[in-house]
């Protein structure tokens, strides 16, 4: 009954997470990154172990919670369902992806760059200080593909596989590898963890948001077959062991190429392309299609996760069976 209980809750939550988004104010993932900041300024130092010691004690709290939270409520259903579905509505992102998709097609449709460029400020964290309409556009594809993956299918995998622990130590996991998983001076050593331990964590539902995305092509206009044949060709060709898995399934959705270079932290990166070169450069339409299929991805990865909540749950059950049956 409780893997039921569970499974009704990501439902729930995804649901809350499309009506109301995220909160203006007091948002759980804004404390977790105010408590990072807080910890930061008292625990640094240019060292990959103080990052380690870093990278647990931040995490420490949020496993408690998850951990107290699901033992807690596990006799108590509608407990359960409800305390399943608040977790989930605060670690996911698919609204407002979407949302910040549609705002920025609107403001380049507008032809207003400066609006534009500060919106993908909202996405990424590459400078748009330089950028055209076009790159614009690029950037935001790539980062609704990125986040869409970790914002939303590697939470919901989680959420699937280890219950409210999971959903709160993955988004724990990638806000600290969003606040210090960066390669320049400050975060290269002390930021290492952080960042292995996010790459680690979304190895399989990288691949996975790249699988769901390619199934759902049609959903804006695209060829599920091509989306595959670009994800399988391109994927490893991105610098990110993950990140290539959603880009260039998405590439190949949307009938377009991303990569090229880009600017963060005040250092360059150049990015093989990801898609076929004679296709379109992304555009204000192409954008609105990304964020349809922002939302698309979304729903189908809440069932799977409904599911194999349901399926790993009872998987487990049979298995405590079977062990307690051979004593």
């Amino acid at each position: 009954m409780a893997s039921v209980n569970h499974a009704l809750g990501l439902i729930a939550g995804t649901a809350a997470d499309a009506v109301f988004g995220d909160p203006r104010r007091h948002h759980p993932v804004a404390w977790f990154g105010s408590w990072v900041s807080w910890l930061e300024s008292r625990i640094y130092r240019d060292s990959v172990a103080r990052g380690a010691l870093f990278t647990a004690t931040a995490l420490a709290p949020v496993a408690a919670l998850g951990i107290a939270a699901d033992k807690l409520t596990r006799d108590h259903p509608i407990a359960h369902t409800a305390l399943t579905a608040t977790a989930t509505w605060a670690v996911l992102g698919g609204h407002s992806l979407a949302a910040e998709g549609h705002a920025m097609a609107r403001e380049l449709q507008a032809d207003d760059i400066a609006a534009a460029r500060d919106r993908l400020t909202h996405l990424c964290s590459r400078n748009p200080e330089h950028l055209d309409a076009s790159e614009l556009a690029r950037g935001t594809v790539e980062s609704l593909a990125e986040n869409t993956s970790d914002a939303v299918v590697c939470s919901l995998f989680w959420g699937a596989v280890a219950g409210i622990p999971g959903l709160l130590v993955h988004r724990g996991i990638n806000t600290l590898d969003a606040m210090v998983g960066y390669r320049n001076p400050r975060y290269e050593r002390f930021g290492k963890a952080s960042a292995k331990l996010d790459d680690a964590v979304a190895y399989l539902p990288a691949r996975l948001s790249g699988v769901i995305s390619s199934g759902l092509a049609a959903t804006v206009g695209g060829s599920p077959t091509n989306a595959w044949r670009v994800m399988r060709r391109d994927a490893r060709n991105h610098p990110s062991p993950n990140g290539g898995w959603c880009e260039a399934a998405w590439a190949g959705a949307l009938n377009t190429h991303l990569g090229g270079a880009s600017i963060y932290h005040g250092r360059v990166e150049e990015r093989p392309q990801l898609g076929d070169p004679d296709t379109p450069a992304p555009d204000v339409h192409t954008i609105e299609r990304a964020s349809t299929l922002v939302s698309a991805v979304t729903v189908a990865s809440a069932g799977l996760a409904a599911a194999g909540s349901l399926l790993a749950r009872r998987l487990v059950s049979a298995a405590v069976a079977r062990r307690a049956g051979s004593r």
